[in-house]
């Protein structure tokens, strides 16, 4: 059985901070305990909505980010895409999209989050990842991540366990995603 594990805790950095062609859209790993409340991790500023508070990511996609982006010739072979890099505030391990299901919650050790919805690709993943058709890709693979709902606020920080509770296994995160993706597609 894989051990699920928050590796990262990601902030954006403020506008003043950002680098040049920064999009805002990527953020920073952080180091030390957060707190968590309804609307999101201390540092970010307040979600728009309750359902989004947080997003995830899983670990196990970056390699083919690397790889995608080293093939497109934005970067090195050997460049490692830092966590944060796809939007996330949460970098796991051992949890891919696929074996979740909205309502399911992460039980780490001070906080609980639910699963509320995958995360659609953006025209900004494009400009954070540097290449074009960035969010073709993540469409194609379904490697989108998802939103989280906190159910109890608390603190956060990398390197923590957390355990996977069932919720009501009605709608995955994948087949979601896809549905949506396929309502905003215009006809042809």
């Amino acid at each position: 059985m894989t051990s699920k594990r928050l590796l990262s805790l990601n902030i954006a950095p403020p506008a003043g901070d950002r680098r040049a062609g920064d999009t805002g859209y990527i953020r920073r790993a952080v180091t030390g305990r957060r707190s968590v409340r309804a609307f999101g991790l201390e540092g970010e500023p307040p979600a728009l909505r309750l359902s989004r508070a947080l997003s995830a990511y899983p670990s196990e996609h970056y390699g083919f980010w690397q790889t995608v982006r080293a093939q497109a010739g934005v970067a090195d072979w050997d460049m490692t895409l830092p966590p944060g890099a796809l939007g996330e505030n949460l970098t796991l391990a051992g949890l891919l999209e696929g074996q979740i299901w909205i309502g399911d919650r992460l039980r780490l050790p001070d906080c609980e989050l639910a699963v509320s919805a995958p995360r659609l690709p953006e025209p900004a993943l494009d400009a954070a990842l540097g290449f074009r058709h960035a969010t073709r890709l993540m469409a194609q693979s379904a490697w989108c991540g998802f939103h989280l709902l906190v159910l109890r606020p608390g603190t956060l920080e990398a390197g923590e366990p957390f355990e996977l509770i069932a919720g009501p296994r009605e709608i995955g995160v994948v087949e979601l995603f896809r549905a949506r993706l396929e309502a905003q597609t215009p006809d042809r």
